[in-house]
């Protein structure tokens, strides 16, 4: 593929870019090794935070990306991160700041540093990849390969499993994990078929794949949210190139109407749950959002502190104050729910900030590559409407989460000004003269001779 410094290519030899493949592989780590791992140890994934596959591969992870950045210091010199990378590095702030009022510190301070090793792992070396380097296909490459994984756990899941869980887990812990995981798998793959040959066929494959598992698990949120979300990308991006109004404005206009119709007419959220399932609650939620919303109000401003409140020991105040089951919640299932107990409102408008943020940052991408922003506002979507029933915001490493701060980095480097061909400098077209998109897992530079080529 074309590199962006037509005017520095003095080879045609393929490079592969170490930047690239670093946030990747973290994603690989959390999508498919762990997993794996708590299955090969027998130890609940939730737990895996503090085994010692994690103590070893985050900071390797972290220290590469170090060195990466010290290697590559001409480029991090000319580095900008844009608005959003700097309020997801704000939130990252507070959440460590929160430790000094946690209610158990030493936890708060360890789940912490460990977060700190997976943005730094994600958000640094993607920002410093080469233009060429494409981020989005080498995840769905190994979104693809984990998918033919899950299809041999399914077909060898124990019956007692599949009946106790009302649906196949795969190799993941629950059902509702390999829901998620099945549906950015979806939305990675039909990105792939917008490609020609061979990319379109995988793309087609790993399409049906992904949506057999996505059936198979059961999982009803996940399925309706991965109907939805390409769907409500697509409608807002038309509605953007349409009015050239911001999306995260386009997209905060729908939860404005939600509450004055609501208010005016009483239709809520749970009569549609009512609808579509047969249960009001949510499968029980209600009952546990209620607890949480009394938690809260003890510190509503800053919260217990960053992720002190659930799974923080016998003396935990999920243990202390819960009623009955909710106290063996290891989360509050919304992760919104999760962000205001653990840091307050300051936490949760902080978060709200870093999503309006990262949404508004999407229109440089759609500027660009039309097809590549569907993808990432599809992704992101996904991911934010799935956090009004699950917890994933800022949660160890998550797949969930990790693909997010992957998104906002692939964002953000669309928002980095980029070089341009002496050819559109010259033509003065402001049409010609925007930058190509991203495209290629591996970076060329072309030759001399097509370089004096595209020149003429």
């Amino acid at each position: 593929m074309h590199s962006f410094e037509l005017g520095r290519a003095k080879s045609s030899t393929p490079t592969i870019d170490m930047c690239a493949i670093v946030p990747v592989l973290a994603c690989v780590y959390a999508a498919i090794v762990a997993p794996l791992t708590a299955i090969a140890a027998q130890t609940p994934q939730s737990m895996l935070d503090s085994g010692l596959p994690n103590r070893i591969f985050w900071p390797a992870m972290a220290g590469i990306s170090v060195v990466l950045a010290v290697r590559n210091y001409s480029r991090l010199r000319k580095l900008t991160f844009p608005p959003h990378i700097i309020c997801l590095l704000a939130y990252l702030v507070f959440a460590g700041a929160s430790v000094l009022w946690a209610f158990k510190p030493d936890f708060a301070f360890t789940r912490f540093v460990q977060q700190v090793m997976v943005v730094t792992s994600i958000v640094l070396p993607a920002m410093l990849a080469v233009r060429t380097a494409d981020l989005m296909r080498g995840l769905f490459l190994w979104f693809a390969l984990a998918s033919i994984l899950n299809v041999f756990f399914v077909l060898g899941n124990p019956t007692s499993i599949v009946t106790l869980q009302n649906g196949y887990p795969g190799y993941f812990p629950s059902k509702n994990q390999l829901g998620e995981f099945a549906a950015l798998a979806c939305l990675l793959a039909l990105h792939e078929t917008h490609y020609p040959n061979l990319r379109r066929a995988l793309g087609i494959i790993v399409v049906v794949i992904a949506v057999s598992l996505l059936l198979l698990s059961n999982s009803k949120t996940a399925f309706g949210f991965a109907l939805l979300a390409p769907l409500l990308a697509r409608l807002t991006l038309i509605a953007r190139n349409k009015t050239r109004i911001s999306i995260a404005a386009l997209l905060l206009s729908i939860p404005f109407c939600y509450v004055v119709i609501s208010s005016v007419t009483g239709f809520n959220m749970y009569r549609v749950s009512y609808l579509l399932y047969g249960d009001p609650t949510f499968t029980g939620r209600t009952t546990i959002w209620a607890f949480a919303s009394s938690e809260i109000d003890l510190r509503p401003l800053l919260g217990w502190g960053y992720q002190s409140f659930w799974l923080a020991g016998s003396d935990a105040p999920s243990i202390l104050h819960a009623p009955g089951w909710i106290r063996n919640m290891p989360n509050a299932h919304s992760g919104y729910y999760d962000t205001m107990l653990e840091m307050g409102y300051v936490g949760l408008a902080l978060l709200v900030i870093f999503i309006v943020a990262t949404l508004h940052a999407i229109g440089r991408v759609a500027d660009r590559d039309p097809a590549r922003a569907r993808l990432v506002l599809s992704l992101a979507l996904f991911i934010i409407l799935y956090n009004f029933l699950e917890s994933f915001w800022m949660r160890g490493f998550e797949t969930v989460w990790v693909v997010f701060v992957i998104i906002a980095a692939e964002i953000g480097r669309y928002w980095q000004p980029l070089p341009l061909a002496r050819a559109a400098n010259a033509s003065g077209s402001p049409r010609q003269a925007s930058p190509v998109p991203l495209r290629g897992v591996l970076t060329h530079r072309p030759s001399n001779a097509r370089h004096s080529k595209a020149e003429s």
